[in-house]
């Protein structure tokens, strides 16, 4: 997937631009294909409204949506990754949504998600921490053969006990 930390510009129709009519147009399918997402997801994004604009209809009835639509998606896609709840994305969309004048709130969304990655980060670090330990550990085993190996520690002595 390519990089997209944040959609640049504004969505579709919402500012000077290239018109709808004239952007790219992508199927459902493509989208798909290009997000990663099933197109059963798509239409369940759709559905919550955690797109920023209304998805249009080719003349056969079709869901099309446009390069930003993607570019958003993207970014909705990380934003679940990380853990963001569907409800924080919503919100974020409906900020998004309404156009400038909300940065503000739209920052402590983001700000507040960012303490939430943080603090993941910092949990999935002292996991893999303990098990660079263990491989460590495993590693000298076979090294001096299964009778010569120490017990098995079941903490590093830098990891304390949970409580």
């Amino acid at each position: 997937m390519p990089e997209a930390a944040a959609v640049s510009g504004t969505p579709p129709g919402a500012g000077p631009g290239t018109p709808a009519e004239q952007e790219l147009r992508l199927s459902i399918g493509q989208v798909a294909g290009r997000t990663g997402l099933s197109i059963h997801a798509l239409r369940f994004y759709e559905r919550e409204g955690l797109l920023v604009t209304p998805v249009h209809r080719g003349t056969d009835g079709h869901r099309v949506y446009t390069e930003w639509d993607l570019e958003w998606l993207e970014v909705c896609v990380r934003l679940r990754a990380s853990g963001m709840p569907l409800t924080a994305i919503r919100r974020y969309a409906d900020l998004v949504r309404q156009g400038t004048g909300n940065e503000e709130d739209r920052l402590t969304l983001l700000r507040q998600h960012q303490q939430h990655v943080t603090a993941q980060i910092a949990a999935l670090t002292e996991c893999l921490d303990l098990i660079t330990f263990k491989i460590r550990f495993y590693e000298e085993c076979r090294a001096q053969g299964p009778a010569q190996g120490p017990a098995d520690p079941l903490l590093t002595p830098a990891v304390p006990p949970q409580s």
